[in-house]
C-alpha cells in the first residue's frame, strides 16, 4: 500500500545531482510531493536534499540503494510518514539562515 515517506539524501553538491535523484524517482514513477534542497552551512561543496515521497514500502527500498550508487550521493537515509519532513526542511533552512 503507497504511503508517504522523508527521504534525506546527503550529497556532493554538484551541478546535476538533483537532476540525477530526480530521474531516478521518476523512472520508477515514485510521486515527489516536496522538495527541499541547499548546500550545507560548513561546506559549500556538500548538500542535503529533503524529499517527501508517495510510495510504497518494497519501492523506497529500491530507490535508496538506487540512489546510493551514484558516486555523488554519500547516503539516503528513508522515514516513514511525513512528520519528519517537517522537522528536517525546517531545521535544514534554520542552518541557512
Amino acid at each position: 500500500m503507497k504511503q508517504d515517506f522523508t527521504l534525506e539524501i546527503h550529497s556532493d553538491n554538484n551541478f546535476s545531482v538533483l537532476n540525477r535523484i530526480v530521474n531516478i524517482l521518476n523512472r520508477r514513477r515514485v510521486r515527489i510531493k516536496k522538495l527541499i534542497a541547499h548546500e550545507d552551512e560548513g561546506d559549500f561543496r556538500r548538500g542535503v536534499a529533503v524529499v517527501l515521497l508517495f510510495t510504497t514500502a518494497d519501492m523506497i527500498e529500491k530507490v535508496k540503494h538506487q540512489l546510493e550508487k551514484l558516486i555523488e550521493v554519500e547516503h539516503a537515509v528513508y522515514y516513514e510518514g511525513s512528520e519528519l519532513y517537517c522537522e528536517l526542511s525546517s531545521k535544514h533552512t534554520e542552518e541557512i539562515a
